[in-house]
């Protein structure tokens, strides 16, 4: 079933920020979400989530579960790399370690997301979330704080995680939505 959204408003007091947006993904399509900052991008991921109700508006949303990957890395602390992992998805210890090994993270398992710079909180952000099993993954800014090399090596792995899975992406670099081989790009 694909995702549709028709007509999809929101406003946080006199601020509009989604009005009347459209927006639709087959099963499997990329997706892509361009625009300013404060343009209303992660509300709309938010209302896609569940975490945000829209004004007004319908939605039809593909069947199963979808998975995310937000601003914020929304990591917990006191669990090593791994445990966030099998914690958030609920996979096994293997494949935990091989979204690790995937995200290049393979050396830190046993380490904590204190001890991560940025860049290692978001990749670790983004194995957990290749890790669920879903049928749709939102990204919100997933490459941030990744130098070009290393971001060109993660998009690619992850275009190989998602090769069945609808993907909605917000970014502000168009660059990232070629290399995430996104069909329809969106500006907001």
């Amino acid at each position: 079933m694909p995702l549709i959204l028709k007509n999809i408003c929101k406003s946080f007091g006199d601020k509009q920020v989604l009005n009347h947006f459209y927006l639709e993904a087959a099963d499997g399509e990329r997706v892509c979400i361009l625009g300013p900052s404060g343009g209303g991008k992660t509300t709309l991921l938010n209302i896609i989530a569940g975490l945000l109700p829209p004004d007004s508006g319908e939605m039809q949303l593909p069947e199963g579960k979808l998975s995310y990957v937000f601003q914020e890395y929304r990591l917990l602390p006191w669990l090593t790399a791994e445990e966030n992992i099998t914690a958030a998805a609920g996979c096994d210890k293997s494949l935990a370690r091989e979204m690790l090994a995937a995200m290049e993270l393979d050396a830190e398992t046993k380490s904590y997301p204190d001890d991560f710079s940025g860049g290692m909180k978001q990749r670790l952000s983004i194995a957990r979330a290749l890790a669920f099993d879903s049928s749709l993954i939102l990204m919100d800014e997933p490459f941030k704080g990744l130098d070009p090399e290393l971001r060109e090596r993660v998009i690619s792995r992850v275009d190989a995680y998602c090769q069945k899975r609808t993907v909605i992406l917000v970014t502000h670099d168009k660059n990232e939505a070629d290399l995430m081989k996104c069909t329809k790009i969106y500006e907001m």
